[in-house]
């Protein structure tokens, strides 16, 4: 059996008059994430890091947010794809371990609602996918609530 490790990240500034999509879900929030996409900075940052992991580039390539198809698209639509992709070489999901960055809305109420949907949507069980929430303390742009990050880590395996 073969096992590949990946690393995601993505960022995306927060914004008023978008919604706010993270980890599948919508969140009720004054503020949403600005991007060509819903933009997902959790989904986005499973993408790249599975996309790392089997070697097949990142989700810009894939995706680009110069491809009107992918305007305001569901960011689970680019996720499903993914394991599409990746499956071509053989690969599945082994386990996601992933970290918000986030100052406001607090997120561990919605944690159960986000692992859910993320493992349904990438055919796995919930058990295999960990989502963890951490502030910066008030510091840099996630502290000033200018934006949301996200950092991710996945194994595959064939």
């Amino acid at each position: 059996m073969k096992i590949r490790v990946g690393f995601g990240f993505d960022v995306h500034q927060l914004v008023a008059g978008r919604d706010l999509w993270l980890g599948g879900i919508r969140l009720e929030h004054e503020k949403g994430l600005l991007g060509h996409s819903d933009a997902d900075v959790l989904v986005h940052a499973i993408c790249d890091a599975l996309l790392g992991a089997a070697n097949m580039r990142d989700i810009g390539y894939h995706f680009p947010d110069t491809a009107g198809e992918y305007k305001d698209v569901d960011s689970k639509l680019l996720l499903a794809q993914t394991i599409e992709i990746i499956a071509t070489k053989g690969y599945k999901v082994g386990n996601i371990d992933a970290t918000i960055c986030a100052e406001r809305p607090k997120l561990k109420a919605h944690i159960p609602a986000m692992q859910e949907t993320l493992a349904r949507v990438m055919g796995i069980d919930t058990d295999d996918v960990s989502i963890k929430a951490t502030t910066t303390e008030k510091l840099g742009f996630t502290g000033r609530e200018e934006g949301i990050s996200a950092y991710v880590t996945v194994l595959i395996t064939d």
